[in-house]
């Protein structure tokens, strides 16, 4: 068996958490590859190494001296090295980095310096092989990320290698440019890595034991998930969950990876397990619940128009015709309901309005503003009856008026929308029925 291990930059902040790392890795023999991120805050107040990094860069934009950002970087560094008690120097590094950022090397090569140089501290640490995840992970000319490229071209350099570190974030164009993936990009690497290696399992080792059933800003020690499936992971993620960057779900689920998501500070905890579909049952109804606030809801009504062909259509055509995606649209024999994002609508509203009355002839339109949306997942709603109830019944008892329900098909999640000032009560009550008073 082989496993990837992806390590976050509050895991490797500092040299004392560098040692839980290195005892996580050396404890189990089958975690092969590691990919590393930069080092992260140290405390509340103190500064992640890639902001570090941009800053510095921006200087060298506007043609100012950097040296004292540098240094600070280099120190930062040098803590971690000297902490660890390695002989490893990275000066020839900083003089390639310092060069490079004179010569305006672009801000993806400055924000991927961060995990270079702690890819090879890793490496040296150790004793894996380090490979520079610019000569492994491919981008084409437009600057997309070429997944058949990569696995092919990291595919055959890991065959070549037993154990081996590869940093997060950042690849190469064809021409050797530094490219770098969005924020969060190491998930997405470690996830790449996983697949070209084969991994029987994909840990990504953070500083929290696992995801939560809701929001901790919302609900005080909410429980934690144990198993999560892509599917209901996504739906989570989409609407506002902090999960995993969504790239890095991909790779791996084509080849039917799990993922595991590991607290580097209580390593003995088991976390939540990613699958692609499993047989076990939900600890409660649901798995999770999410939601975002800032939502409006644009009501068409008109006498006849289920009968009418093409109407949904039409009235759709409206919002594509200013740019506008829509989030859900529940709808009844003479009314229909669009939920779009407010801060999109609210500068064309007028033009979407003229347009539903140019294509559609409605009898009236009518918008609701400062909405919330709430999605209750969970693939044990589908085997439980009455599921719709009790959410209708712990919203009603909190004095919560639902402005909206949505189930799909697969009856994986229900949305619910209220009032953006109802938002928090409303999670509230939805997980106290579940969760805290679960029969």
């Amino acid at each position: 068996m082989s496993k990837v291990v992806k390590f976050g930059g509050s895991s490797l902040a500092s040299a004392e958490q560098f040692k839980k790392v290195g005892d996580i890795i050396r404890a189990d023999e089958e975690r092969r590859y590691v990919v590393p991120s930069a080092p992260g805050k140290r405390t509340k107040n103190d500064t992640k190494v890639t902001d570090m990094l941009y800053a510095c860069y921006d200087l060298t934009e506007e043609d100012k001296d950097f040296s004292k950002e540098l240094k600070a970087i280099k120190a930062r560094y040098q803590e971690i090295i000297d902490g660890l008690g390695l002989s490893l120097s990275l000066e020839k590094e900083f003089q390639t980095i310092e060069k490079n950022f004179k010569d305006k090397a672009g801000s993806n090569y400055a924000a991927s310096r961060g995990e270079y140089l702690n890819g090879i501290i890793m490496a040296e640490y150790l004793g894996y092989e380090f490979i520079d995840a610019a000569t492994v992970i491919c981008f084409d000319e437009e600057g997309e990320f070429d997944a058949e490229r990569t696995n092919k071209v990291l595919s055959k350099r890991l065959a070549k290698c037993d154990r081996a570190v590869v940093p997060g974030f950042y690849g190469a164009l064809p021409d050797g440019t530094v490219k770098t993936f969005s924020r969060g990009g190491s998930d997405v690497t470690g996830s790449i890595v996983a697949k070209a290696a084969k991994a029987d399992v994909y840990e990504n080792w953070t500083d929290v034991s696992g995801f939560l059933v809701a929001d901790p800003r919302i609900i005080k020690k909410p429980k934690g998930i144990e198993t999560i499936t892509y599917r209901e992971l996504r739906e989570l993620s989409y609407m506002g969950a902090s999960v995993l960057h969504e790239d890095a779900i991909f790779p791996v689920r084509q080849e039917g990876i799990p993922i595991n998501i590991r607290n580097t500070n209580a390593p003995d905890d088991n976390g939540t397990w990613i699958v692609g579909s499993t047989c076990q049952k939900s600890k409660y109804v649901i798995t999770g619940i999410a939601g975002k606030k800032g939502f409006c809801a644009v009501n068409i009504e008109k006498d006849m128009m289920n009968s009418e062909i093409g109407f949904g259509r039409k009235v759709l055509q409206a919002f594509e015709e200013n740019g506008i995606s829509f989030e859900h649209v529940p709808s009844g024999i003479d009314t229909m309901t669009v939920f779009v994002h407010q801060d999109e609508f609210m500068h064309k509203e007028q033009k979407v309005v003229a347009g539903i009355h140019r294509l559609c002839n409605p009898d009236s339109i009518d918008i609701e503003a400062d909405l919330a949306l709430i999605a209750v997942v969970g693939r044990g709603m589908k085997s439980t009856r009455g599921t719709a109830g009790r959410i209708f019944s712990a919203l009603a008892h909190s004095k919560i008026n639902v402005k909206m329900i949505d189930q799909g098909s697969s009856e994986l999640n229900i949305i619910i929308g209220v009032a953006n000032a109802d938002f928090e009560d409303a999670i509230k009550a939805i997980y106290d029925i579940f969760v805290e008073t679960s029969i």
